[in-house]
């Protein structure tokens, strides 16, 4: 049962990556017993199924999936919100004001407008209807404070890392407090906005470099090497 390809090496459609008793997975098909990429990707073997992880792929929404997103439209009864997807969300006024929405009552552009950020959490998708939202949960609603910024969504495993190590080490050794939305949206919240800014310029680093091996040692270099930099360059000012 050969593999044609290592673990995260570059493959294109229509090139042959494994044969045998394997499973066709995410951006893969299988012909007789041998499996193919559908897309350009990195090739990432989970037991006995084979995926492709696209390098520059929309983000399909996911029950239970954490998103950030925008709010474009605020309706008669809730809010219509962009989540760096090809489909809108919802998200219900009752499920923000934790109570029955009594339109005659409630300006809803006083909770949520056009334009404001927020974390929530998908509670229901198909293909048929737009993802619903929730912000009921701890942790989920209005963001206030701190940097937004964009990533190609199947690169968010990457800025995880094994066992959530890259993640781990950019927020200790910035101080930054950050949350990754699934859909390739982040936020990050330090003391300062320079521990901020270097967070965000790690992780478009992985972005960039997520194919290539030893990443976490490099970023971790990179990091602690613009810290001494900016150390130096503050003692003399």
């Amino acid at each position: 049962m050969p593999t044609f390809f290592e673990r995260r090496q570059l493959v294109t459609p229509g090139d042959l990556i494994a044969e045998g008793q394997y499973l066709p997975g995410e951006n893969t098909y299988k012909e007789d017993d041998k499996i193919y990429a559908s897309r350009i990707g990195l090739v990432e073997y989970e037991d006995k199924k084979v995926n492709v992880v696209a390098l520059r792929a929309f983000y399909i929404p996911r029950v239970g999936d954490t998103v950030i997103g925008t709010v474009i439209d605020v309706g008669f009864n809730g809010w219509t919100v962009d989540i760096n997807s090809p489909y809108l969300a919802s998200l219900k006024a009752s499920d923000v004001l934790g109570r029955p929405f009594k339109p005659q009552k409630n300006d809803l552009s006083k909770f949520l407008d056009v334009g404001d950020l927020l974390i929530a959490k998908i509670t229901s998708y198909d293909r048929a209807h737009n993802p619903q939202l929730t912000v009921s949960e701890p942790g989920l609603g209005k963001i206030t404070r701190g940097q937004v910024m964009k990533i190609t969504p199947t690169k968010i495993p990457r800025v995880i890392g094994r066992k959530g190590s890259m993640i781990t080490m950019i927020k200790q050794e910035t101080n930054c407090h950050i949350i990754l939305g699934q859909n390739g949206v982040i936020l990050i919240t330090g003391k300062k906005l320079e521990d901020e800014e270097l967070a965000m310029m790690a992780i478009y680093k992985i972005e960039e470099e997520s194919h290539t091996v030893g990443l976490t040692d490099r970023i971790t270099k990179m990091i602690r090497d613009e810290k001494a930099k900016r150390k130096e360059g503050n003692k003399s000012e």
